[in-house]
């Protein structure tokens, strides 16, 4: 017992020793599963491109969604992938898919045109289970539902945001009790890339 304390001793005395003098040990990798690294790993390969896309389902009816419909996978790391998503003039949103460690999270990053965080920002969800290679659901999160409510609105506590990704389709789609929207984009069809999102640089 005596040995094993000693040892133990020394263990934390090296640690410390190491930190003291600046070392630092390398972050353990993220954890993850097969589905959900085939899914981001598809999505990253339209790294780049950009795509038209189009209103499938909007029930009930909703504004904001008038114009041409631009998605652009602009900036892909091996945790984190950034997807414009442009409404005619409006480059207010990002949509953020990134690795957590414990699956993956959809964050929808809203700015103004001075490039300021809108009041209603980093709102989004996190996977719960393994999904799909094709397929990933992120039903609203902690902070996004406390948001909801701080804003007063109620009904989106329910959230569940989606993105299917096949060869030809990419689509993003809402849906909760009452609400349904998707859109669809056209992947064999790339398009030039539009301008930056408000908030991010060239």
């Amino acid at each position: 017992m005596k040995f094993r304390l000693f040892s133990l001793a020394l263990f934390l005395c090296a640690g410390a020793a190491h930190a003291s003098q600046g070392v630092q040990f390398a972050p353990a990798p993220l954890v993850s599963i097969p589905t959900h690294d085939a899914f981001f790993n598809h999505v990253r390969a339209l790294c780049g491109k950009a795509f038209q896309g189009k209103v499938v389902l909007d029930q009930p009816k909703s504004d904001g969604f008038e114009g041409r419909l631009v998605m652009h996978v602009r900036r892909c790391s091996n945790e984190e992938i950034q997807i414009p998503f442009h409404v005619g003039e409006n480059r207010s949103r990002t949509w953020i898919i990134k690795k957590t460690g414990s699956g993956l999270s959809l964050k929808h990053d809203h700015r103004h045109q001075d490039g300021s965080f809108d009041a209603q920002t980093m709102y989004g969800g996190h996977t719960l289970d393994a999904g799909w290679a094709q397929v990933q659901s992120f039903p609203a999160d902690q902070y996004s539902k406390e948001s909801f409510v701080a804003a007063g609105i109620p009904q989106s506590l329910g959230n569940t945001w989606q993105i299917f990704i096949y060869p030809d389709t990419f689509s993003y789609r809402l849906v909760r009790e009452g609400r349904e929207f998707r859109v669809n984009f056209d992947l064999k069809k790339p398009i030039p890339a539009p301008p930056a999102p408000w908030g991010y640089q060239d």
